[in-house]
């Protein structure tokens, strides 16, 4: 599927390092979570709808999250599944609070810059199509039902087993795979729209 290849672009992958040799990976410092899943935790709270302009207040409640509980941490899961469950409720706890703000009249649109904003640092020519890239397919992840997004992000895009997913959602293995069919058919059909959308405004 191009269009998920192109968003696993959108950071995946860049700045999560190996454990540092000698080190637990049953017990990692917050330092080594911080630099090793900071751009995971950016990416993850961005796909799961977080405004541009409050990202990178919701990547800190997510660290301070991971703070305040990383003594309970018992590696029954991985340290992914665990931030991702950490970051999906700090999203929504996010969402929330843009959506009580935009009912109020105080949310201002994001500017241009906002929305060509990346983690990664390609050339000029890689950067623009990138976020034009990253635009659109970010556009076509808030066309999705909420939970169907979400499963859809953690299993095609961060490619967590459906077990895991399972785990952080609180729901049955065949709940998860049934909602993924239905992701993935919602993010095609938005796709070949947006698609379409796209070849009538070139026509």
């Amino acid at each position: 599927m191009v269009l998920v290849a192109a968003l696993r672009l959108d950071g995946s992958g860049s700045g999560e390092r190996r454990a540092e040799p000698g080190r637990s990976a049953s017990a990692p410092s917050f330092e080594q979570l911080y630099e090793e899943h900071f751009d995971f935790v950016w990416r993850s709270v961005r796909r799961l709808g977080v405004a541009e302009a409050a990202i990178d207040d919701a990547v800190q409640d997510v660290f301070l999250v991971v703070h305040r509980r990383l003594p309970e941490f018992e590696a029954r899961s991985s340290v992914k599944t665990w931030l991702f469950g950490i970051a999906l409720r700090v999203a929504q706890g996010h969402r929330r609070s843009q959506r009580r703000r935009r009912d109020a009249g105080i949310v201002a649109e994001p500017s241009a810059g906002e929305l060509a904003r990346d983690p990664a640092t390609p050339s000029p020519l890689e950067s623009a199509e990138r976020s034009e890239a990253v635009r659109a397919l970010h556009a076509i992840l808030g066309s999705l039902d909420e939970d169907r997004r979400t499963v859809f992000i953690m299993a095609d895009l961060e490619q967590l087993a459906v077990p895991e997913i399972a785990e952080v959602l609180g729901m049955n293995v065949n709940t998860v795979h049934s909602r993924l069919r239905a992701a993935r058919e919602q993010f095609e059909q938005a796709a070949l729209r947006h698609q379409a959308k796209q070849q009538r405004r070139m026509g």
